[in-house]
């Protein structure tokens, strides 16, 4: 599994949103400058936030985007599944439903199951405010 571009940015505009939340709209150019990220890739990652109603989106003049709910209530994981469609490490494990002829009798599925437990608890237990009040990283999300 590898994180695309499009999942990290996703996660960083978050931060900004949380680390600018003033109840105002913050204008995408300031979030692309701050962030050093093309406003133009910027917009393609708020489309997708917002029409999943993630960010509230405010056009024209005193515009842009806030975070819908508190930074606390989103998860690095929920971000990311929207931004990269699954963290599966599998292909097999990506649907509601395993679809694979072999699951019966893989010798390999739970591993893969508990690898994919794994990376989507990881993901789940670290929300935006927890990135925020910490800086970066923390060292106890290291497994």
């Amino acid at each position: 599994m590898k994180i695309s571009t499009k999942g990290r940015y996703a996660v960083r505009l978050m931060i900004d949103l949380a680390e600018h939340n003033h109840g105002e709209y913050v204008p995408l150019m300031d979030i692309a400058k701050r962030q050093e990220i093309s406003e133009k890739y910027l917009e393609s990652i708020v489309s997708v936030l917002s029409k999943t109603g993630l960010l509230i989106s405010l056009r024209g003049k005193g515009g842009g985007y806030k975070l819908a709910r508190k930074p606390e209530d989103y998860t690095v994981g929920s971000i990311l599944r929207l931004t990269e469609g699954s963290l599966a490490p599998v292909s097999c494990l990506e649907g509601e439903t395993n679809e694979c002829g072999r699951s019966s009798h893989c010798q390999t599925l739970s591993m893969w199951e508990g690898l994919n437990k794994l990376i989507n608890d990881y993901f789940d237990g670290i929300t935006i405010a927890d990135l925020v009040c910490q800086g970066n990283y923390r060292d106890d999300y290291i497994i």
